[in-house]
Protein backbone atom coordinates (compact mmCIF):
# COMPACT_ATOMS: atom_id res chain seq x y z
CA UNK A 1 0.00 0.00 0.00
CA UNK A 2 1.76 3.32 -1.30
CA UNK A 3 1.06 6.18 1.53
CA UNK A 4 1.59 9.81 0.52
CA UNK A 5 0.00 13.39 2.49
CA UNK A 6 -0.95 15.93 0.79
CA UNK A 7 -0.88 19.60 1.25
CA UNK A 8 -4.63 19.24 4.26
CA UNK A 9 -2.66 16.34 6.02
CA UNK A 10 -5.19 13.87 4.45
CA UNK A 11 -3.74 10.58 3.69
CA UNK A 12 -4.13 9.24 0.51
CA UNK A 13 -4.71 5.66 -0.27
CA UNK A 14 -4.26 3.94 -3.89
CA UNK A 15 -5.14 0.37 -3.46
CA UNK A 16 -6.67 -1.81 -6.55
CA UNK A 17 -6.67 1.16 -8.60
CA UNK A 18 -9.57 3.17 -6.15
CA UNK A 19 -8.54 5.96 -4.75
CA UNK A 20 -9.87 6.50 -0.76
CA UNK A 21 -9.98 9.68 1.41
CA UNK A 22 -9.23 9.04 5.10
CA UNK A 23 -10.92 11.77 7.04
CA UNK A 24 -8.54 14.48 8.02
CA UNK A 25 -9.77 14.19 11.24
CA UNK A 26 -9.14 10.91 13.40
CA UNK A 27 -12.32 10.27 15.12
CA UNK A 28 -11.47 6.78 16.76
CA UNK A 29 -14.41 5.29 16.19
CA UNK A 30 -11.97 1.79 16.65
CA UNK A 31 -11.96 1.81 12.48
CA UNK A 32 -11.08 4.20 9.98
CA UNK A 33 -14.12 5.88 8.27
CA UNK A 34 -13.41 5.83 4.72
CA UNK A 35 -15.48 8.78 2.68
CA UNK A 36 -14.92 7.01 -0.52
CA UNK A 37 -14.71 8.68 -4.21
CA UNK A 38 -16.34 5.47 -5.79
CA UNK A 39 -19.41 4.47 -3.12
CA UNK A 40 -19.46 7.53 -0.56
CA UNK A 41 -18.67 10.86 -1.91
CA UNK A 42 -15.61 12.18 -0.04
CA UNK A 43 -14.17 13.35 1.69
CA UNK A 44 -3.21 31.66 15.46
CA UNK A 45 2.21 47.65 28.15
CA UNK A 46 5.49 45.49 28.24
CA UNK A 47 4.24 42.53 30.61
CA UNK A 48 1.93 42.18 27.80
CA UNK A 49 4.76 41.98 25.20
CA UNK A 50 7.12 39.61 27.16
CA UNK A 51 4.48 37.33 28.05
CA UNK A 52 4.11 36.34 24.84
CA UNK A 53 7.12 36.48 23.57
CA UNK A 54 7.78 33.65 25.66
CA UNK A 55 4.85 32.04 25.09
CA UNK A 56 5.88 32.17 21.73
CA UNK A 57 9.44 31.04 22.14
CA UNK A 58 8.29 27.82 24.35
CA UNK A 59 5.36 27.10 21.78
CA UNK A 60 8.77 25.73 19.45
CA UNK A 61 8.78 22.55 21.49
CA UNK A 62 5.09 21.18 20.62
CA UNK A 63 4.06 17.25 21.31
CA UNK A 64 1.92 14.70 19.24
CA UNK A 65 -0.77 15.30 16.85
CA UNK A 66 -3.13 14.12 14.54
CA UNK A 67 -4.82 17.07 11.96
CA UNK A 68 -4.28 20.11 10.26
CA UNK A 69 -5.85 23.51 9.22
CA UNK A 70 -7.56 24.53 6.47
CA UNK A 71 -5.02 26.83 4.22
CA UNK A 72 -5.48 29.58 2.60
CA UNK A 73 -3.35 30.41 -0.67
CA UNK A 74 -3.95 34.41 -0.64
CA UNK A 75 -1.97 34.91 2.63
CA UNK A 76 -2.07 38.33 3.34
CA UNK A 77 -6.06 38.78 1.77
CA UNK A 78 -6.84 36.93 4.93
CA UNK A 79 -4.46 38.75 7.57
CA UNK A 80 -5.97 37.77 11.09
CA UNK A 81 -6.16 34.01 10.41
CA UNK A 82 -2.47 34.08 8.96
CA UNK A 83 -1.03 36.27 11.99
CA UNK A 84 -3.16 37.48 15.57
CA UNK A 85 -0.49 40.29 15.72
CA UNK A 86 -2.09 41.64 12.36
CA UNK A 87 -4.90 43.23 14.27
CA UNK A 88 -5.33 46.68 13.54
CA UNK A 89 -2.29 47.13 11.32
CA UNK A 90 -4.00 49.11 8.88
CA UNK A 91 -5.54 51.62 11.49
CA UNK A 92 -8.50 52.09 10.08
CA UNK A 93 -11.56 49.75 10.06
CA UNK A 94 -11.16 47.09 7.87
CA UNK A 95 -13.54 43.85 6.69
CA UNK A 96 -12.19 40.59 4.77
CA UNK A 97 -13.86 37.96 2.97
CA UNK A 98 -12.52 34.96 1.84
CA UNK A 99 -13.96 31.39 0.07
CA UNK A 100 -11.88 28.66 -0.94
CA UNK A 101 -12.82 25.44 -3.14
CA UNK A 102 -10.04 22.79 -2.91
CA UNK A 103 -9.99 19.86 -5.91
CA UNK A 104 -13.34 20.89 -7.44
CA UNK A 105 -13.30 17.74 -9.42
CA UNK A 106 -13.31 15.61 -6.61
CA UNK A 107 -16.49 14.91 -4.86
CA UNK A 108 -17.01 15.98 -1.34
CA UNK A 109 -14.45 18.64 -1.37
CA UNK A 110 -12.68 20.75 0.83
CA UNK A 111 -14.92 24.13 0.91
CA UNK A 112 -13.72 27.28 3.59
CA UNK A 113 -15.45 30.41 4.12
CA UNK A 114 -13.80 32.90 6.08
CA UNK A 115 -14.86 36.50 7.32
CA UNK A 116 -12.84 39.12 9.59
CA UNK A 117 -13.19 42.67 11.31
CA UNK A 118 -10.92 44.79 12.66
CA UNK A 119 -9.34 48.30 13.58
CA UNK A 120 -7.11 50.46 15.83
CA UNK A 121 -8.24 51.28 19.00
CA UNK A 122 -5.59 54.08 20.43
CA UNK A 123 -7.02 53.88 23.83
CA UNK A 124 -5.95 50.60 23.85
CA UNK A 125 -2.52 50.71 22.36
CA UNK A 126 -3.11 48.21 19.79
CA UNK A 127 -5.67 46.59 17.60
CA UNK A 128 -9.01 44.68 18.12
CA UNK A 129 -10.17 42.03 15.79
CA UNK A 130 -13.51 39.56 15.13
CA UNK A 131 -12.77 36.45 12.78
CA UNK A 132 -15.17 33.68 11.83
CA UNK A 133 -14.52 30.46 9.33
CA UNK A 134 -16.37 27.80 8.27
CA UNK A 135 -14.95 24.72 7.19
CA UNK A 136 -16.99 21.35 5.10
CA UNK A 137 -15.08 18.41 4.00
CA UNK A 138 -16.88 15.71 1.96
CA UNK A 139 -20.16 17.70 1.17
CA UNK A 140 -20.90 18.17 5.03
CA UNK A 141 -19.51 14.77 6.74
CA UNK A 142 -17.42 16.92 8.84
CA UNK A 143 -18.30 20.84 9.82
CA UNK A 144 -16.35 23.06 11.76
CA UNK A 145 -17.22 26.76 12.41
CA UNK A 146 -15.31 28.90 15.00
CA UNK A 147 -15.41 32.37 16.07
CA UNK A 148 -12.38 34.37 17.40
CA UNK A 149 -11.83 37.72 19.32
CA UNK A 150 -8.12 39.48 18.91
CA UNK A 151 -6.46 41.90 20.47
CA UNK A 152 -2.38 43.28 19.12
CA UNK A 153 -0.17 45.52 21.20
CA UNK A 154 1.71 47.63 18.98
CA UNK A 155 5.00 49.63 20.13
CA UNK A 156 7.70 51.50 18.23
CA UNK A 157 11.00 50.30 18.89
CA UNK A 158 12.74 53.07 17.23
CA UNK A 159 11.91 55.70 14.79
CA UNK A 160 12.17 52.61 12.12
CA UNK A 161 11.68 49.29 13.92
CA UNK A 162 8.07 48.46 14.95
CA UNK A 163 6.77 45.37 17.05
CA UNK A 164 3.08 43.62 17.14
CA UNK A 165 2.01 41.05 19.44
CA UNK A 166 -1.26 39.28 19.41
CA UNK A 167 -3.45 36.73 21.13
CA UNK A 168 -6.00 35.06 19.91
CA UNK A 169 -9.45 33.32 21.64
CA UNK A 170 -11.69 31.20 19.93
CA UNK A 171 -14.46 28.98 20.37
CA UNK A 172 -14.64 26.00 17.93
CA UNK A 173 -17.27 23.81 16.95
CA UNK A 174 -16.97 20.65 14.87
CA UNK A 175 -19.79 17.79 13.83
CA UNK A 176 -20.18 14.89 11.88
CA UNK A 177 -23.20 13.94 10.04
CA UNK A 178 -23.47 10.50 11.06
CA UNK A 179 -25.76 9.56 8.44
CA UNK A 180 -22.63 10.26 5.64
CA UNK A 181 -20.22 7.75 7.03
CA UNK A 182 -19.87 4.49 5.89
CA UNK A 183 -18.62 1.49 7.59
CA UNK A 184 -16.69 -1.78 6.46
CA UNK A 185 -19.99 -4.18 7.81
CA UNK A 186 -22.20 -2.58 5.18
CA UNK A 187 -20.22 -3.73 2.50
CA UNK A 188 -21.81 -6.59 0.07
CA UNK A 189 -18.83 -8.06 -2.10
CA UNK A 190 -21.19 -7.26 -4.87
CA UNK A 191 -23.50 -4.72 -4.81
CA UNK A 192 -21.12 -1.99 -2.42
CA UNK A 193 -22.46 -0.40 0.80
CA UNK A 194 -26.57 -2.08 0.97
CA UNK A 195 -26.32 -3.06 4.73
CA UNK A 196 -27.00 -0.67 7.71
CA UNK A 197 -24.10 -0.50 10.41
CA UNK A 198 -23.70 -2.18 13.71
CA UNK A 199 -21.42 1.24 14.57
CA UNK A 200 -22.70 2.63 18.05
CA UNK A 201 -23.39 6.73 17.05
CA UNK A 202 -21.16 8.58 19.63
CA UNK A 203 -21.45 12.00 20.40
CA UNK A 204 -21.54 13.64 16.87
CA UNK A 205 -20.97 17.38 18.19
CA UNK A 206 -17.59 18.86 19.82
CA UNK A 207 -17.40 22.31 21.61
CA UNK A 208 -13.86 23.65 23.13
CA UNK A 209 -12.07 26.63 23.13
CA UNK A 210 -8.13 27.30 21.14
CA UNK A 211 -5.87 29.88 21.67
CA UNK A 212 -3.06 31.08 19.36
CA UNK A 213 -0.66 34.15 19.49
CA UNK A 214 1.62 35.86 16.95
CA UNK A 215 4.44 38.27 16.36
CA UNK A 216 5.41 41.01 13.79
CA UNK A 217 8.14 43.25 13.53
CA UNK A 218 8.83 45.93 10.33
CA UNK A 219 10.18 48.25 8.96
CA UNK A 220 8.92 50.52 5.85
CA UNK A 221 9.85 47.97 3.20
CA UNK A 222 10.22 44.84 5.57
CA UNK A 223 8.43 42.84 8.20
CA UNK A 224 8.47 39.33 9.38
CA UNK A 225 6.58 37.38 11.46
CA UNK A 226 5.76 34.17 13.70
CA UNK A 227 2.30 32.64 15.04
CA UNK A 228 1.51 29.76 17.11
CA UNK A 229 -1.84 28.70 17.02
CA UNK A 230 -3.72 25.69 19.28
CA UNK A 231 -1.36 26.61 22.34
CA UNK A 232 -3.22 24.54 24.28
CA UNK A 233 -3.23 21.62 22.15
CA UNK A 234 -7.21 21.11 22.77
CA UNK A 235 -9.10 17.64 22.73
CA UNK A 236 -11.13 17.46 19.76
CA UNK A 237 -12.12 13.87 19.69
CA UNK A 238 -15.69 13.08 19.33
CA UNK A 239 -14.61 9.47 20.87
CA UNK A 240 -11.74 9.59 22.72
CA UNK A 241 -8.74 11.77 23.11
CA UNK A 242 -8.05 13.45 20.13
CA UNK A 243 -5.74 16.54 20.50
CA UNK A 244 -5.05 19.24 17.79
CA UNK A 245 -1.70 20.05 17.23
CA UNK A 246 -0.28 23.20 17.55
CA UNK A 247 0.79 24.67 14.16
CA UNK A 248 3.51 27.27 13.58
CA UNK A 249 3.68 29.47 11.00
CA UNK A 250 6.81 31.97 9.90
CA UNK A 251 6.44 35.02 7.05
CA UNK A 252 8.53 37.22 5.95
CA UNK A 253 8.91 39.36 2.90
CA UNK A 254 9.90 42.93 1.75
CA UNK A 255 9.25 45.74 -0.86
CA UNK A 256 11.32 46.91 -4.06
CA UNK A 257 9.99 50.36 -5.47
CA UNK A 258 11.00 50.93 -8.42
CA UNK A 259 11.10 55.31 -8.98
CA UNK A 260 10.77 58.19 -6.22
CA UNK A 261 9.02 57.73 -3.20
CA UNK A 262 6.91 60.32 -3.63
CA UNK A 263 5.65 58.00 -6.56
CA UNK A 264 5.43 54.98 -4.87
CA UNK A 265 1.42 54.61 -5.84
CA UNK A 266 2.52 55.13 -9.60
CA UNK A 267 5.49 52.56 -9.94
CA UNK A 268 6.10 49.21 -10.17
CA UNK A 269 6.11 47.25 -6.86
CA UNK A 270 7.78 43.78 -6.31
CA UNK A 271 7.37 42.14 -3.23
CA UNK A 272 9.41 38.64 -2.70
CA UNK A 273 7.49 36.95 0.32
CA UNK A 274 8.09 33.01 1.52
CA UNK A 275 6.24 31.46 4.08
CA UNK A 276 6.81 28.25 6.29
CA UNK A 277 4.58 26.42 8.15
CA UNK A 278 4.65 23.24 10.44
CA UNK A 279 1.94 21.38 12.31
CA UNK A 280 3.04 17.48 13.52
CA UNK A 281 5.55 16.12 11.37
CA UNK A 282 3.70 17.99 8.35
CA UNK A 283 6.05 20.36 6.56
CA UNK A 284 5.29 23.17 3.96
CA UNK A 285 7.06 26.02 2.63
CA UNK A 286 5.70 28.66 0.11
CA UNK A 287 7.85 31.26 -1.56
CA UNK A 288 7.30 33.78 -4.40
CA UNK A 289 6.78 37.29 -5.17
CA UNK A 290 3.95 40.03 -6.13
CA UNK A 291 4.48 42.81 -8.49
CA UNK A 292 1.84 45.57 -8.63
CA UNK A 293 1.38 48.76 -10.24
CA UNK A 294 -1.36 51.09 -9.51
CA UNK A 295 -4.65 49.24 -8.91
CA UNK A 296 -3.78 45.97 -10.62
CA UNK A 297 -1.90 42.97 -8.46
CA UNK A 298 -0.34 39.66 -10.16
CA UNK A 299 1.46 37.13 -7.90
CA UNK A 300 3.22 33.60 -8.92
CA UNK A 301 4.00 31.30 -5.70
CA UNK A 302 4.97 27.49 -5.53
CA UNK A 303 4.27 25.16 -2.61
CA UNK A 304 5.95 22.48 -1.24
CA UNK A 305 6.62 19.55 1.47
CA UNK A 306 10.28 18.88 2.17
CA UNK A 307 9.77 16.15 0.27
CA UNK A 308 7.23 16.34 -2.47
CA UNK A 309 6.40 19.57 -5.23
CA UNK A 310 2.56 20.36 -4.30
CA UNK A 311 1.23 23.41 -6.74
CA UNK A 312 2.06 26.24 -8.39
CA UNK A 313 -0.41 29.14 -7.45
CA UNK A 314 -1.28 32.25 -9.48
CA UNK A 315 -3.10 35.69 -8.39
CA UNK A 316 -4.48 38.16 -9.90
CA UNK A 317 -6.00 41.27 -7.97
CA UNK A 318 -7.35 44.37 -8.04
CA UNK A 319 -7.81 47.04 -5.62
CA UNK A 320 -8.78 50.92 -5.48
CA UNK A 321 -9.50 53.11 -2.62
CA UNK A 322 -11.24 51.08 -0.08
CA UNK A 323 -12.45 48.38 -2.41
CA UNK A 324 -9.97 45.34 -3.36
CA UNK A 325 -10.81 41.84 -5.01
CA UNK A 326 -8.67 38.99 -5.32
CA UNK A 327 -8.66 35.35 -7.61
CA UNK A 328 -5.73 32.56 -7.30
CA UNK A 329 -5.75 28.87 -8.55
CA UNK A 330 -3.51 26.69 -7.34
CA UNK A 331 -2.29 24.24 -10.34
CA UNK A 332 -1.70 20.76 -8.73
CA UNK A 333 1.91 19.54 -10.03
CA UNK A 334 1.78 16.22 -7.46
CA UNK A 335 0.38 12.96 -8.45
CA UNK A 336 -2.62 14.13 -8.08
CA UNK A 337 -2.94 16.42 -10.63
CA UNK A 338 -5.16 15.01 -13.26
CA UNK A 339 -7.56 13.86 -10.53
CA UNK A 340 -8.43 17.53 -9.10
CA UNK A 341 -8.61 20.49 -11.21
CA UNK A 342 -6.58 22.61 -9.08
CA UNK A 343 -7.98 24.88 -6.23
CA UNK A 344 -9.95 28.25 -6.36
CA UNK A 345 -10.02 30.98 -3.95
CA UNK A 346 -11.74 34.51 -3.79
CA UNK A 347 -11.44 37.83 -1.71
CA UNK A 348 -13.00 40.50 -0.89
CA UNK A 349 -11.88 43.58 1.24
CA UNK A 350 -12.93 46.71 2.12
CA UNK A 351 -10.81 49.52 3.93
CA UNK A 352 -12.86 52.25 5.29
CA UNK A 353 -11.33 55.45 5.97
CA UNK A 354 -11.54 57.43 9.58
CA UNK A 355 -9.87 60.25 11.59
CA UNK A 356 -6.18 61.22 11.03
CA UNK A 357 -4.38 60.19 14.49
CA UNK A 358 -3.01 62.60 16.85
CA UNK A 359 -0.24 60.24 16.91
CA UNK A 360 2.04 59.00 14.10
CA UNK A 361 0.90 55.75 13.39
CA UNK A 362 3.22 53.53 11.69
CA UNK A 363 1.10 50.99 9.52
CA UNK A 364 2.99 47.62 8.06
CA UNK A 365 3.12 47.74 4.41
CA UNK A 366 2.98 44.05 2.88
CA UNK A 367 1.17 42.61 0.19
CA UNK A 368 -2.79 42.94 0.28
CA UNK A 369 -3.17 39.14 -1.18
Amino acid sequence: MKQRQNDRGSKILYKNNKLNLLCCQEFKLNLFVLLSFKFQKPRMLKRFFVAFVLVLVGSWTASEAVAQDPQFSQFYANPLYLNPAFAGSKRCPRVTMNYRNQWPAISGTFVTYSASFDVDVNALHGGLGGYFMADRAGEGTLNSFEGSLIYAYRMNVTRKFSLRVGAQATVVQRSIDWEKLTFGDMIDPRYGFVYPTQEIEPNTNKVFADFSAGIIGYTENFFVGFSASHLTQPDEGFNGISKLPLKLTGHAGVNIYFGKRREQAKKWNLSPNILYQQQQDFQQLNYGFYLSKGFIVGGLWFRQSFNNPDAFIALIGFQQGAFKFGYSYDLTVSSLTNSTAGSHEFSLGLQFGCKKPKKKFRAIDCPSF
